[in-house]
């Protein structure tokens, strides 16, 4: 029996999918699911949703609830990071102070003001994830979903113990894409993503052998959806040469170009759509969400709205992880891992997403080479912010803080450091309750580097 723990499991949506690929594996019918989440009544919600839909597909599996996080790690062989730590509370500050100041932000939970405050607030927890993983469950691994997801699997690999691989649905998103835009079946366009978490790059796309990047920009410019919703990627393409994984509205709010003046921002984002570009669409939509939630959970309950169905597999990481450690069943995805010159031409140690192999021996992750250099200098403008917060997360280092948002890209197009300064000093007052660090001086966590040099490879 497979013990996997689920923290922040009151996210019904993911849940429940995540759950429900698992038990699509024959080998993984009668895994013990313990769900913790901090909120009770969400927990309830989850926990008989998916009771339900264990019961209707008749498999073993069983699910122990707990609001205790040691509880439900305790003993786990896998461990999944869903967390959204200050839920929307938080994130509308993320989203509204820097507005304030002019940073218009579509999603704001990877980079920016709000990525970098959002990891300011989630690198503590994660910490303590691991500390717990450490003490009552040695071995396991860390599936992390939760974002900012660079700057969330640094700290954990520079300060947390446990091996962690991050997980993101954007590469196989983008995957669909081209294959529609080329008018091809999706599973015959192969393909290689290389960068950094929401900005890898297809670095190459293959049809039966064909290189196929060459053909890219014609068919995203001349497809009759794409290109009215993917202005912002495809103007990327069009000078960089290559396709960006992450949706029109992420793309936008991570370089300097396409939402510093607000009269050109309707040029190139879908004013009334969080993934074309929305100014703070991504909150409106979660919050949206969270009360359909509550309306839909009776109607899950009572079979008047279907759910999913045993075989209805989805193309997220994480339980086919989880089947090839398993079983040895090999497979490739493409996953955050720590930059072990798999990228040579960024820097050592961040955390970069590329192609990985997974059997019984563990998660082996590909050699890339360099990246494209317009590719390469992109990334590793986002990277120099990521290597602050992740520093100042781990020291309570305030300044450090400031001077991170101070070279963010859009940030950085907007304002200047006075109103930097006082966009964080206005977010360090909101979001305290969030940010323990920050209340003291000094080092708050020792680094205790994860095993095997980040090379993520550990027999079952």
């Amino acid at each position: 029996m497979v013990k996997i723990a689920v923290i922040g499991a009151g996210s019904l949506t993911f849940t429940r999918r995540l759950m429900m690929d698992i038990l699509a594996v024959p080998e993984l019918r009668d895994t013990e699911f313990r769900f913790m989440d901090i909120n009770p009544t969400y927990l309830e919600m989850v926990t008989n949703v998916c009771r339900k839909m264990i019961a209707d597909s008749d498999v073993p599996a069983t699910i122990v609830p707990t609001l205790n996080q040691r509880e439900a790690i305790a003993g786990a062989d896998y461990v999944f990071c869903l967390v959204r730590v200050g839920g929307l509370e938080a994130f509308r500050f993320d989203i509204e102070i820097p507005l304030k100041y002019g940073v218009d932000q579509c999603v704001g939970d990877t980079l920016g003001p709000g990525g970098v405050f959002y990891a300011l607030r989630s690198i503590p927890v994660l910490l303590d994830i691991a500390k717990d993983m450490r003490e009552v469950a040695p071995g396991a691994l860390l599936l992390n979903y939760a974002n900012p997801m660079a700057m969330n699997t640094w700290a954990v690999r520079r300060a947390g113990g446990v091996p962690v691989v991050g997980l993101c649905h954007g590469v196989q998103g983008g995957h669909w894409q081209i294959a529609q835009a080329l008018g091809l079946p999706q599973e015959e366009v192969d393909y290689i993503c290389a960068g950094i978490n929401h900005q890898t790059w297809y670095i190459q796309v293959t049809h039966k052998g064909k290189d196929m990047t060459p053909y890219l920009l014609e068919a995203f410019e001349k497809h009759p959806h794409f290109s009215q919703t993917e202005k912002v990627r495809i103007d990327v393409l069009r000078r960089f040469g290559y396709y960006s994984t992450e949706s029109n509205g992420h793309l936008s709010e991570y370089v300097p170009w396409y939402r510093k003046r607000p009269a050109e921002i309707k040029d190139w984002i879908s004013l009334d759509s969080w993934i074309n570009g929305e100014t703070g669409g991504y909150l409106r939509e979660t919050t949206e969400k969270r009360n359909e939630y509550e309306t839909l959970y009776p109607k899950y309950m009572s079979g008047e709205v279907d759910m999913i169905h045993l075989g209805d597999r989805s193309s997220e990481h994480g339980s086919y992880i989880i089947e090839s450690l398993e079983t040895g069943r090999v497979y490739r995805g493409h996953f955050n891992v720590a930059n072990t010159g798999l990228i040579t031409n960024l820097p050592d140690g961040c955390t970069v997403e590329v192609p990985c192999y997974v059997d019984g021996n563990g998660i082996s992750p590909a050699w890339v080479g360099a990246l494209p250099m317009a590719c390469a200098a992109t990334c590793r403008a986002s990277i120099s912010v990521q290597e602050m917060a992740v520093e100042a997360a781990l020291t309570g280092n305030r300044e450090l803080v400031k001077l991170a948002v101070l070279h963010d890209p859009l940030t950085g197009a907007v304002c200047n450091p006075p109103e930097v300064w006082a966009m964080c000093d206005e977010m360090f007052d909101a979001l305290a309750p969030w940010l323990p660090q920050f209340n003291g001086e000094g080092r708050t966590w020792p680094d205790i580097p994860q095993p095997n040099g980040g090379i993520l490879r550990f027999p079952k």
